[in-house]
């Protein structure tokens, strides 16, 4: 495993994700800038009006999109570092965000509520539960967007129509976080209270499964397009590779204490994750070995 140097302790890599561009992109959630780690490892760094950049994906227009954790803003930045910034209407705090189509969703904390972004900018806004704090999102193979509840302990499934089902999981105070589509078609999340990875089916079927550490605070979690899903574990300084069966392989960080955060797939098949203490780290997984 590599870890690249790319920030100052205090400033915060974050979220993580796979650029249109070929190279990564990192959140660097203190220091209210953006990342760019090129193939070679040479980083270009691009500093974000507002405050708070969190989570990070590519989007529309062949750009990448984040949200302002602390200013209810969307963000879009584009290959050449050009910044423009999109309120959310009443939010407060943004988080989490994805992309679909045209379209760019995210979730705000503050109210409790969804959002969705238009080619124009406009902002169709869905309210959840009081209190239940959507975190991170996904569209699923069932054409749905599915956001964990963090403070709920519950994953949300929101229709085209904008109708909402909500499950419960089974274990209570679990604090479900990260949340991804699997290649199996069901959606795959992590409880960062329950130490546990989670699946849920487009029906509604949950399914946990103990990590060995439960103790490991995960936080994130991505599809493998190899299959399974990889994950970080914020307190185990680790990140996990599971299976679609649930076979979990886990992989120690090579520096103490890194904090790892966000986690994503690059198109060579290495695994990025980013170390809230100022690196990413990349790792070459032969999945042979599992």
């Amino acid at each position: 495993m590599d870890v690249f140097t790319i920030a100052g302790s205090g400033d915060g890599p974050y979220g993580i994700t796979a650029g249109p561009d070929g190279a990564i992109w990192c959140t660097l959630v203190h220091a209210g800038a953006i990342a760019r780690i090129a193939p070679d490892g040479s980083v270009t760094r691009f500093d974000v009006p507002g405050d708070g950049p969190a989570l990070i994906t590519t989007g529309p227009g062949d750009a990448l999109w984040f949200t302002l954790l602390r200013a209810g803003v969307v963000g879009r930045i584009t290959n050449a570092g050009a910044v423009s910034l999109t309120p959310a209407p009443d939010a407060q705090g943004t988080y989490g965000i994805a992309a679909t189509g045209e379209h760019v969703w995210y979730t705000s904390m503050q109210p409790d509520q969804v959002g969705r972004l238009g080619p124009d900018g406009s902002a169709t806004v869905v309210p959840l539960p009081a209190g239940s704090m959507p975190s991170m999102l996904t569209t699923g193979a069932d054409g749905a967007l599915w956001c964990t509840l963090n403070q709920a302990g519950a994953i949300a499934r929101i229709a085209p129509t904008g109708d909402i089902t909500t499950f419960p999981l089974p274990t209570p105070d679990a604090a479900p976080v990260g949340i991804t589509t699997g290649g199996d078609g069901a959606v795959w999340f992590v409880e960062i209270a329950a130490g546990q990875v989670g699946r849920i089916t487009t029906d509604g079927t949950v399914t946990e499964f103990p990590l060995p550490d439960r103790a490991g605070r995960p936080h994130a979690i991505t599809a493998d397009p190899a299959g399974g899903c990889w994950f970080t574990e914020w307190a185990g300084n680790r990140i996990g590779h599971i299976t679609p069966t649930g076979d979990i392989t886990l992989h120690d960080l090579p520096v103490p204490d890194a904090e790892p955060h966000g986690i994503t797939v690059a198109p060579d098949g290495t695994v990025w994750t980013a170390l809230e203490t100022g690196a990413v780290a990349r790792l070459a997984y032969d999945r042979t070995r599992s």
